[in-house]
């Protein structure tokens, strides 16, 4: 049974100072156990619905520490989140107090009591409150344009993971790209907290090149993101400003070509990509450097986390799953307990690979496609860095794939248009290689950047 993340650091004090930094901070973790961000003003929280709604992600990380065990319900307010959707979102999750760093005045019209935590990490606290509380945490989900949804769990189930995969290392520090107020990020939070590690988290709206500067000076040595947030960071200089032991990826497919790229880029590294969802929790990771998972994970019986493949799509049972949706008719689990994630897959040989989402299907001509097994085959044309593929309208098929493509930095940037013509007309030919004729793009266009979202995805707009 796991306690609360206020006895799971102080399980583990004796042990070397272990921190926690941002780009203006540093916590060490021990001083939690004496001390408050709150200034003793946490039992007014207690048993009360908590929206966390901060600047900065030290400063919630420190928040889900202290109130922990004492507040009912702790609710993580990614930065992204649309201003017009928090009423909707604090009403679904009864918010009865806020806790935020940011000018209260934006919350004036909530009608709730706010709580801002000190200016500059803890102060001493003269008691330490009782975490007797069985605690939800409520996480939004990302990628929709609506209000998100809302998925309460505990904190034994999204630790259910931490210590089963290969990734334990006497103090790691870690790092991510992600934000810790989103499923991925946090779970790099919980790892680091639980596996007796220190934490490098990016500042607010600071540069990539100052945040992989920055991780290198700690010696991070675990670190993770989605396939975009790598993409990115090794077209930076200072992707040499590091050198993990651990890169994990998810959120996105992991191609190939981004496995293969990452143990190239980093020597003696351990490179592995995991499936997380919101909902479904954390189901597996796969180590061994290859695209897909191994057939023998699904259907196992009397195994920690179950999975089937109905209809094409990958669904999970664990006791790592969340709970249910706050305030909504949509039912998170299907009556034998499953989660739909929604991510296809299909199995070739003794193997499945993910081809997408089932919500971001093409329609062409009545044929499907699905965005990233193009990306993929594009991506592993040695001169591209990443791609993005989607429909365009079009009065024959209703759709036709199209791509947007960004070469590899080191291409040179005033190369002729005839040798363009000739790097276009490789990839088009690779695409025709491996794909049926109704995936390859009608058209490709080079472009200087792509838009990748808070939640470290690729921004997959309709044209």
């Amino acid at each position: 049974m796991m306690c609360s993340l206020w006895e799971v650091i102080g399980a583990g004090s004796g042990q070397s100072a272990r921190h926690l930094w941002d780009a203006d901070t540093s916590i060490v973790l021990s001083d939690l156990l004496e001390g408050t961000i709150l200034g003793g003003r946490a039992e007014a929280l207690r048993g009360r619905s908590v929206l966390i709604a901060t600047r900065s992600q030290l400063t919630a990380a420190l928040a889900l520490v202290e109130l922990d065990g004492v507040a009912r319900r702790l609710v993580l307010c990614p930065p992204d989140l649309a201003a017009g959707h928090v009423p909707a979102v604090m009403a679904r999750a009864a918010v009865d107090a806020i806790l935020s760093d940011l000018d209260t005045s934006d919350f004036a019209s909530c009608g709730v009591e706010c709580f801002a935590p000190l200016s500059r990490g803890v102060m001493r606290a003269d008691t330490q409150l009782p975490r007797d509380q069985a605690t939800e945490w409520v996480l939004l989900t990302s990628g929709t344009t609506g209000i998100p949804k809302m998925v309460v769990h505990s904190l034994s189930g999204l630790t259910g993971a931490i210590g089963a995969g290969g990734e334990r290392n006497p103090s790691p520090i870690w790092s991510t790209f992600y934000d810790i107020r989103r499923y991925g990020g946090l779970q790099v939070l919980l790892r680091a907290l639980i596996d007796g590690g220190s934490l490098v988290l990016p500042g607010s709206h600071e540069a990539l090149g100052d945040f992989l500067a920055r991780a290198g000076a700690h010696g991070v040595t675990h670190i993770s993101g989605t396939p975009s947030h790598w993409r990115r960071a090794l077209m930076s200089p200072a992707a040499r400003r590091i050198a993990p032991r651990y890169v994990r990826l998810s959120g996105e497919i992991a191609d190939q070509a981004i496995l293969d790229s990452l143990q190239a880029f980093y020597l003696n590294v351990a490179v592995a990509h995991a499936f997380a969802t919101t909902e479904a929790g954390v189901a597996f990771d796969v180590g061994d450097g290859l695209t897909g998972f191994p057939a023998s994970l699904v259907e196992r019986e009397a195994a920690a986390v179950e999975m089937k493949v109905e209809d094409g799509s990958l669904r999970i049972r664990s006791a790592r799953t969340g709970f249910r949706y706050l305030s909504t008719s949509d039912l998170l689990k299907d009556e034998d307990g499953f989660v739909d994630t929604g991510d296809m897959v299909e199995r070739r040989g003794d193997r499945y690979h993910f081809v997408g989402r089932r919500d971001g299907i093409i329609n062409v001509g009545g044929l499907k496609v699905h965005p990233e097994e193009v990306e993929a085959v594009i991506n592993s044309h040695s001169q591209v860095q990443m791609s993005l593929v989607r429909a365009r309208k079009n009065p024959i098929t209703g759709a036709v794939v199209v791509a947007e493509v960004l070469l590899r930095p080191q291409r040179d940037q005033d190369e002729s248009a005839v040798e363009r013509g000739t790097l276009m007309g490789e990839i088009i030919a690779g695409c025709r290689r491996a794909l049926a004729p109704h995936k390859v793009p009608a058209a490709i266009r080079f472009v200087p950047s792509l838009e990748v979202a808070a939640s470290g995805k690729l921004v997959r707009a309709v044209g």
